[in-house]
């Protein structure tokens, strides 16, 4: 990263991080700059790679996934990069991190109901040992680390 995040900056984002949808002229109100200065800094912040994107957060709920599912994997010797591409190209993981320890990969699922497991995980039996829990309730969904400005 070129450049340190200022005060501003990191204002910006996490106001950002709150409301993705507050508008330039809102966001510099909150600031103390223009709304084209604060569109510029988003410029900016993309450019240099700080901001990757802008997403939108969902109710899986609403849209009938009920339960969600923790998963641990772990690819049987010579396995490794056929596990990952069956992981990739299981739709119903949200997310997937390569993880240190006895698993290599630690996944979320979204379910309709539990026996959706059997039909999503069965495939991965020949190729990967796999260790699930239950989501009962999330304390967070994911958020922002602190954005310390360094001198």
């Amino acid at each position: 990263m070129s450049k340190l995040l200022d005060q501003t900056d990191c204002a910006i984002i996490e106001i950002l991080d709150g409301d993705g949808r507050a508008s330039l002229s809102d966001i510099g109100k909150q600031v103390g700059l223009s709304g084209p200065a604060v569109g510029e800094r988003l410029r900016r912040l993309k450019d240099t790679g700080y901001i990757l994107g802008f997403g939108t957060r969902l109710d899986l709920r609403e849209l009938g996934y009920t339960i969600q599912a923790q998963v641990r994997i772990k690819p049987r010797s010579g396995q490794l990069h056929m596990v990952e591409r069956m992981i990739q190209e299981q739709p119903r993981f949200m997310s997937c991190d390569r993880v240190t320890g006895d698993d290599c990969y630690v996944a979320r699922l979204a379910l309709a109901d539990v026996a959706e497991l059997d039909d999503i995980l069965l495939p991965f039996h020949d190729r990967a040992e796999t260790h699930t829990s239950i989501v009962k309730s999330s304390i967070f969904e994911t958020r922002l680390p602190p954005l310390s400005v360094k001198p």
